[in-house]
């Protein structure tokens, strides 16, 4: 099985956390890492203040990881089962 889709989102998880390492003072910047990266989906129901966000953006590349591996275990499934 070839990986093609976990690597093309695993690149498009870490391009997502350089682009937020980079501008995440700019709201444009803000808003498109926080309605695409799932982990921080769920970042405003712990209260904290002042996190480190390496944890945010390493959660956030491993995501994007297990979302591209899906979609290849049912790209494999689905030719396997057209083609019987």
């Amino acid at each position: 099985m070839r990986y093609k889709y976990t690597i093309i989102l695993t690149i498009v998880g870490i391009v997502l956390c350089f682009i937020h390492y980079i501008g995440h003072e700019y709201d444009p910047v803000y808003l498109l890492f926080y309605s695409l990266s799932v982990p921080a989906w769920f970042y405003p129901i712990f209260t904290y203040t002042n996190i480190n966000p390496w944890p945010l953006y390493l959660l956030t590349i491993l995501s994007w990881t297990i979302i591209g591996y899906a979609v290849d275990r049912f790209s494999v499934y689905r030719r396997t089962k057209d083609g019987e």
